[in-house]
């Protein structure tokens, strides 16, 4: 388990890299990112979808085209400077989604069956795997030559903390200073030490990362407090996560990443990370 997690973590660490070298030749469209990240964000859906009980799970084709359709709308702007707001239009699809599927089940009425609970599931699935990931990719368009390295830092500080949480937790606090369970129900494997380990980790990304390309606001000051404050979001996002499969009874989103589970094991974090770095850098940058 632990040789199957390292050779793919190198391998998608690999992927990343080159995908953010890369993309930046072809501004504004980025079509590797394009590609890369509806193909995430297709999958990922599936594998929600698949995890709800058959009688509440939403349509899949409406739930994961309406998705695709959030996604898509983050590459608006590349078309130039059109009228509306990318945000506008990615809000807006959100709504047609929910309204979609409020028109599916009229048509498709018979008698209660669930259609509230399918209903209310397509849009937060529209939310979470529709808009918190389109944070992530709308950093992209960061004014400057700040984009690549925001998007390197959404990726980056949360995948080291895992990694440094991983770590600290199985084989460097053991004997020492023990296991501490953080979530003994949401995730068993959690613990304090772990944790306190993928917070340095963090903080030690972001402030090399500092060291290398000054862009985080707020100096050397800010960068630690980016390193904890993404690292403590990524933690949220793999509990949120952990969250949703504890109460849906799985252990992993599906086997598609070999020592990881699914997609979705692997992007949780980013969720909940990308939104806290793209305020970073658009509030903190602009004060």
């Amino acid at each position: 388990m632990l040789r199957t997690r390292l050779w793919m973590g190198a391998v998608l660490i690999g992927l990343a890299a080159v995908l953010l070298l890369e993309d930046r030749w072809f501004d504004p469209w980025y079509p590797v990112l394009f590609v890369t990240y509806l193909g995430a964000v297709c999958l990922a859906t599936r594998e929600l979808l698949r995890l709800l009980p058959v009688d509440v799970r939403p349509s899949e084709w409406l739930t994961v085209g309406f998705t695709l359709f959030v996604g898509t709308a983050n590459w608006w702007s590349a078309a130039g400077n059109l009228r509306l707001d990318t945000w506008h239009l990615i809000g807006g699809a959100v709504v047609a989604g929910t309204g979609g599927a409020f028109l599916l089940e009229m048509a498709r009425f018979r008698g209660p069956n669930q259609l509230t609970l399918k209903i209310a599931l397509t849009a937060f699935t529209l939310v979470y795997l529709g808009v918190l990931p389109s944070f992530l990719a709308q950093l992209r368009w960061l004014p400057g030559d700040r984009s690549t390295v925001a998007l390197a830092l959404a990726v980056f500080v949360p995948k080291c903390n895992d990694i440094g949480a991983y770590f600290t937790g199985k084989f460097l606090t053991g004997r020492v200073l023990g296991r501490t369970p953080m979530t003994p129900l949401l995730s068993p494997k959690k613990t304090w030490q772990g944790a306190a380990g993928g917070m340095l980790a963090s903080v030690a990304v972001a402030v090399g990362v500092q060291a290398t390309w000054p862009v985080i606001p707020g100096g050397w000051v800010g960068a630690v407090a980016f390193g904890l404050a993404v690292g403590l979001a990524g933690i949220l996002g793999d509990l949120a996560e952990s969250l949703l499969k504890r109460d849906l009874q799985t252990k992993d989103a599906s086997q598609s990443v070999p020592g990881f589970g699914g997609v979705l094991d692997v992007v949780d974090s980013l969720l909940f990370a990308a939104p806290v770095v793209y305020v970073w850098f658009t509030i903190g940058a602009a004060t």
